[in-house]
């Protein structure tokens, strides 16, 4: 649904400030008559460009904290106010590091958006209100040291502010605000994950509750910090947040009475990480109940002196909030810790687990929230952030007090991306595990794309990159690859290099992941287009491969840039945590090629752009690298490029890369393309590398060579897995979006679908099937589907294209068949 802002003449100099208004789209959140309004598109390319707020870049409205707060802490911030006839408030919200925002009681929305110092993000809320009394409420904290490394601070604070008429009563610094610090939170973790941030800890005995009507005592007024700024402006520029609107659209908030009932029984201890799961233990009756509760039927009540441990199995893998409503109970102790899978044994490092539907013996080992209760009626206990997995363990203990639990739901929140495209092929092992790779997708797409949501939950550029492809594939909707370009472009180091992760409060530089970034800005070129946007990133993609290039030595051959040239997780490069052979400090073939390739799509994209010095410059490089790494590197006596230049390692990774620069003879690829079927000596790619041999076999028409390698992800549902793993098992994460790339090569590569020109404006269809006697599917595009079915037939291609209307392309690959666009056919033609 779009909509347009009642106001939009803005140019009145006591507004507050001008957005993108071409595109907006709203949001109904929990109260009807609020909306969050939120702008699609580049916060570095403003739509309105020149006016007044971006201008000034200061904003009226101050920062504010609590006078006593010191991370980590809990605050409430509050403003009542009475109108005197209805209006619609238009208000702007951020915080350090997060918040959430009552209006009247009821929650409107959360954020901001992850983001870092260089751009903070806000959320825009429209508030539909009636006369009278109102109560606007934020509970903000910061984790301090128990932060998330995702999650990034400047400085502890709260910020709202108003438009128009209601600018100096409502807008923090302007208006009278009050704040408390909300007693009873901590944060920690069960299981140390250094990435992670610390779980809630809510003691209900010390929590005010009804603060989020405004209600309590102990409100102080707030103190202001610095104005909010959206430009650096000033003469003197101490830290701050640089605030842009936020990118993506509210997250899905879906509440789910989901799961089945596995186990209960009693225990000794609240710690249970070290008892395994029994069968023998298991109380039938107490499971029933429990189930009941489950789908909002009945409650449970928990005798005093007990301790019962509960372990619900999702049968899927969620990113949710677990949220339960209990009764009386003084003093009850109630854990609720998620995990991925069951362990057979209790280091959860080793990733251990077996079959993920087992639970037999098995430990429970995970993160999660602990609450204390203070016997009151119908408290709500809910985590300040969400955890991730397929299974719930509750574990309960009562003291004097029985404890009545009224309702445990579990409320999902990620990424709103969804399946839009559809796939069948004639092996059916393909179509089962879509789902899987679709969920994984799902479950690492939130704020940020993630590598995995239960361990690191950061954005990582190797694992994004093929997170964006999956994207393109799945929905029209690129608004969260957008923001990752944004996000590692703003990452940049002195270097010129990105950062390896980002938002992120501790640096890591990878290299190779550089230049995958610009193999990003690449893709999106070409799936997505947007001319104004892809060349606000040129800047960027030319300072990486002129940060590359100050490791070229006089040979012409690249040394192993400074930082952690991760490749793969390659058992035998373990010693060196994923870098290829002399990927340390020497020169590597496989870094060398990766250079040599990503050159030539640099030069791609910068001829799709009209830069053809540019696109030469880089051509010509590419070909320098190639003729020295061909020399060093290619063993004739095997017929293969090898990893270092004394030969003797060797890896399908730097075949891959080598073929795909499309920069070696053709003698040298036929033999490369034998050895890469054939040499059982060449170190294997993992899942994540896959992808790259997967563009490779393309390159070489053996897609037949891609349904062997996928025997991996056959097995997932067999061992009762949801998403993607990691790696081969033994696999530390169940869920790692990286996992999920055989869904973009089922529509690029199989069905031979990819873009031609830039923005998906025409379209080259090359089908492979290999051994699959049929495959048919529908791909989302910019301007409608693309829609193909193929068969063979007495050993030829036959099939249908279809294409949304004003598209243009070419269909090459039916040798001696048919491929039909409204009854035309021919072995290579236009569409």
């Amino acid at each position: 649904m779009h909509s347009q802002h009642p106001n939009d003449d803005l140019s009145d100099p006591n507004d507050l400030m001008t957005q993108q208004l071409d595109n907006l789209t709203t949001c109904q959140l929990d109260n009807s008559t609020t909306q969050r309004i939120f702008i699609t598109g580049d916060p570095f390319l403003p739509l309105n460009a020149g006016k007044p707020w971006r201008e000034r870049g200061l904003w009226p409205a101050s920062w504010i904290t609590h006078p006593d707060a010191r991370p980590p802490f809990v605050a409430a911030f509050r403003k009542r106010f009475t109108l005197d006839r209805a209006a619609t408030i238009r208000i702007y919200v951020s915080a350090d590091q997060r918040y959430r925002l009552y209006l009247d009681g009821r929650r409107i929305g959360q954020g901001p958006e992850r983001g870092a110092p260089d751009l903070w993000f806000y959320e825009s809320y429209d508030l539909a209100l009636d006369p009278g009394e109102h109560v606007i409420v934020a509970r903000v904290w910061h984790w301090g040291e128990h932060a998330p490394q995702a999650q990034m601070s400047v400085t502890p604070g709260f910020l709202l502010a108003a438009e128009g008429e209601w600018q100096n009563a409502l807008s923090t610094g302007l208006g009278a605000w009050e704040c408390k610090l909300l007693n009873g939170y901590t944060f920690g973790q069960f299981e140390r994950i250094p990435w992670k941030g610390g779980n809630t800890y809510l003691d209900g005995r010390a929590y005010p509750w009804g603060v989020e009507h405004g209600e309590g005592e102990g409100w102080l007024p707030a103190r202001p910090l610095r104005r909010a700024m959206a430009r650096r402006l000033d003469w003197e520029l101490p830290p701050q947040h640089i605030l842009a609107p936020a990118m993506l659209p509210p997250m899905t908030d879906e509440v789910h009475r989901t799961g089945v009932v596995r186990f209960v029984s009693n225990v000794p201890s609240l710690e249970t990480r070290d008892i395994p799961i029994r069968r023998a233990d298991h109380n039938a009756e107490a499971a029933t109940a429990w189930q009941r509760l489950l789908h909002g039927e009945g409650e449970v009540v928990i005798p005093p002196h007990t301790i019962r441990r509960i372990l619900i199995d999702l049968q899927d893998y969620y990113l949710a909030y677990a949220e339960c409503t209990v009764s009386g109970g003084a003093g009850a102790i109630i854990r609720i810790r998620w995990a991925e899978a069951l362990n057979r044994g209790t280091n959860h490092w080793l990733g251990d687990k077996g079959n993920r539907d087992e639970i037999e013996g098995k430990f429970v080992l995970g993160n999660g929230d602990q609450y204390v209760t203070d016997g009151g009626t119908q408290r709500d206990f809910a985590p300040l952030w969400w955890s991730a997995g397929r299974y719930v363990e509750v574990v309960i203990q009562t003291f004097e007090e029985p404890l009545t639990i009224t309702s445990l739901v579990f409320r999902e929140m990620r990424y709103p991306l969804a399946m839009e495209s559809a796939f069948e092929a004639s092996d059916a092992r393909l179509n089962e595990i879509i789902p899987i790779l679709v969920r994984g997708i799902q479950c690492t797409a939130n704020e940020t794309y993630f590598d995995g949501p239960h361990w690191e939950e950061i954005m990582y550029l190797g694992d994004t990159r093929l997170e964006a492809l999956c994207t393109y594939v799945m929905s029209r909707d690129d608004r969260l690859p957008r923001k990752a370009l944004c996000m590692f472009d703003v990452s940049r180091l002195p270097s010129s290099l990105t950062q390896s992760r980002y938002p992120c409060s501790l640096l890591q530089i990878i290299p190779p992941f550089s230049l995958w970034w610009v193999l990003m800005v690449h893709d999106f070129a070409l799936w997505r287009g947007d001319v104004a946007f892809v060349r606000s990133l040129m800047p960027g993609v030319r300072a990486v491969l002129e940060g590359y290039a100050r490791w070229l030595g006089d040979d012409g051959l690249l040394r192993a840039p400074e930082g952690w040239n991760f490749m793969d997780w390659v058992p035998a490069w373990r010693e060196d945590a994923g870098a290829p052979p002399d990927g340390v400090t020497g020169v590597s073939g496989l870094l060398n090629w990766h250079y040599a390739y990503v050159l030539t799509q640099a030069a791609e994209l910068e001829a799709m752009l009209g830069e053809q010095a540019l696109a030469a410059r880089w051509r010509r490089q590419a070909k320098q690298i190639a003729k020295a790494a061909g020399a060093a590197f290619w063993d004739e006596s095997r017929g293969l490029m090898a990893d270092t230049p004394a030969r003797d390692r060797f890896s399908e990774h730097t075949q891959c890369m080598a073929v795909l620069s499309r920069l070696i003879s053709a003698q040298q690829r036929r033999r490369i393309a034998h050895g890469l079927l054939n040499d059982p000596g060449l170190e294997r790619c993992t899942i994540y590398f896959s992808f790259y041999l997967f563009e490779a076999l393309r390159e070489l028409g053996r897609v037949d060579a891609i349904l062997d390698r996928l025997q991996l992800w056959f097995d997932l549902k067999a061992n009762g897995l949801r998403t993607p793993i990691e790696q081969p098992e033994p696999s530390r994460s169940d869920c790692h979006g990286w996992g999920s790339h055989p869904l973009f090569h089922y529509f690029a590569t199989i069905l031979g679908i990819r873009p031609a020109s830039f923005g998906f404006s025409t379209v080259e269809i090359r089908p492979q099937l290999g051994r699959l006697t049929h495959a048919a599917g529908r791909l989302v595009h910019p301007r409608g589907e693309i829609v193909v079915d193929f068969r063979i037939e007495d050993g030829q291609l036959r099939g249908s294209v279809s294409l949304p209307e004003g598209v243009r392309g070419q269909l090459h690959g039916s040798p001696v068949g048919s491929v039909s666009r409204r009854h035309r056919t021919a072995a290579t033609r236009r569409l």
